[in-house]
């Protein structure tokens, strides 16, 4: 059974009660629980972290580039949160780890400020989700599914 390795970034451990009118009510606990769900309804384990540190990122999804080629990670869903608007270290590591990334945004930063209107990740990424709120989540294991 391979793994679907969901990566959050700065400050989504802080979700539930950061900007609950953007980010909702439901905390990062409450993430993994679906995610779990998702993966056990589409075959593959859970690994589920998160990081306010950019290095520590880029050292997981090159982890992932090896687990994928060695067939035992079907892919990574990656939250970046602020590193999505910033990170060349973040689109470099996704294109040379060669794996297969889903971008993922619970808002719609295309409806927010200018600043959050571009990112870094989504030239790397295979694809981009953005505005589905928690749910997003869900949505995107069900699509990194489908790619494999």
């Amino acid at each position: 059974m391979k793994t679907a390795l969901v990566l959050n970034g700065p400050n989504l451990n802080l979700l539930g009660t950061r900007e609950p009118d953007i980010y909702g009510s439901q905390t990062l606990a409450d993430v993994e629980k679906l995610c779990h769900a998702a993966c056990v309804t589409h075959g593959f384990t859970l690994d589920f972290r998160q990081s306010n540190h950019e290095g520590v990122l880029v050292d997981w999804i090159q982890e992932a580039g090896r687990g994928q080629q060695a067939g035992t990670v079907a892919g990574v869903i990656l939250n970046a949160g602020a590193y999505t608007h910033t990170s060349v270290a973040l689109h470099d590591a996704i294109k040379g780890a060669g794996v297969t990334l889903i971008e993922l945004h619970i808002s719609n930063v295309h409806a927010r400020e200018a600043f959050r209107h571009h990112s870094c990740i989504s030239p790397a990424a295979r694809a981009v989700m953005a505005g589905f709120g928690v749910p997003g989540y869900a949505l995107a294991i069900a699509a990194l599914a489908s790619f494999s």
